[in-house]
């Protein structure tokens, strides 16, 4: 459905992120709102560093992908 607009390192990135945001999360670090905000960022970051595909970067027309010839 939609083109994949990150390149492999940063979907890497993004998932590192995503788990050390979900552990910051799980550990109530910051109180409720801490774990609120950490456990979104974290859904967030994994969800496009699966998919590949970042709505802010569309947004802006931005693209880490190499170019495919």
């Amino acid at each position: 459905m939609f083109r994949t607009n990150e390149s492999r390192s940063d979907r890497i990135i993004r998932i590192i992120f995503g788990l050390i945001a979900l552990g910051l999360a799980f550990n109530h670090v910051g109180g409720n709102v801490g774990t609120w905000v950490f456990g979104i960022v974290a859904a967030l970051a994994i969800i496009t560093g699966l998919t590949g595909v970042c709505a802010l970067y569309k947004l802006i027309g931005v693209s880490t992908c190499p170019i495919r010839k």
